[in-house]
């Protein structure tokens, strides 16, 4: 992947969307450590080194360069304004490319930032580059049934539900169910 797609910042009327560097580990840890009980519902068992400096700094470093070899394509969320705080992440994972062109969306919003729109918001721009500059065909978006307002963000962006997969993630400890949910890059060929 180009270092164009590394360097490029996604604005909205509100937010900077970006690839973020092994820089800001801190705040990247910051942002773990401020919604660890909110997330904890939602994501995998989280062993206690994942709240630490160091294990912060070699993911960053492990997806930088996912992201450049074009597997995966990680963004942080920030609001115009306050470079100091982030308030979510967007990530396009298990990029594939071949006759397939698709990948697997994941997000997060703090948890004092939920019912503002902006998830939403930064998706909708996520979405329109990664489908025009790295030409995707497919984002699949799994999502448990019992978190409506996630539902809620993909359906307002169009995504539609192909089913339910039955124990598909283990979340929290415990197999749970998702709703498969995709949107399609129309304008592609």
């Amino acid at each position: 992947m180009s270092n164009v797609y590394i360097d490029n910042i996604i604005t909205t009327d509100r937010l900077i969307v970006k690839v973020l560097d092994e820089s800001s580990a801190d705040k990247v840890l910051n942002y773990f450590l401020r919604n660890k009980n909110f997330l904890e519902r939602w994501e995998a068992v989280r062993d206690k080194d994942y709240y630490t400096l160091g294990f912060q700094r070699n993911t960053l470093i492990s997806e930088m360069k996912k992201i450049k070899e074009g597997m995966m394509y990680k963004l942080w969320i920030y609001k115009k304004g306050d470079d100091k705080k982030l308030i979510g992440s967007i990530s396009f994972n298990n990029i594939i490319r071949g006759c397939f062109h698709s990948c697997h969306l994941g997000y997060r919003l703090d948890k004092d930032e939920i019912n503002n729109g902006y998830m939403t918001e930064g998706l909708k721009e996520s979405i329109n580059f990664v489908f025009t500059e790295l030409k995707l065909h497919r984002i699949e978006a799994n999502i448990m049934p019992r978190n409506k307002k996630s539902l809620r963000v993909v359906e307002k962006l169009g995504f539609y539900n192909e089913g339910l997969a039955k124990k598909y993630l283990k979340i929290n400890g415990k197999w749970e169910d998702h709703i498969h949910m995709v949107l399609l890059n129309e304008d592609l060929e």
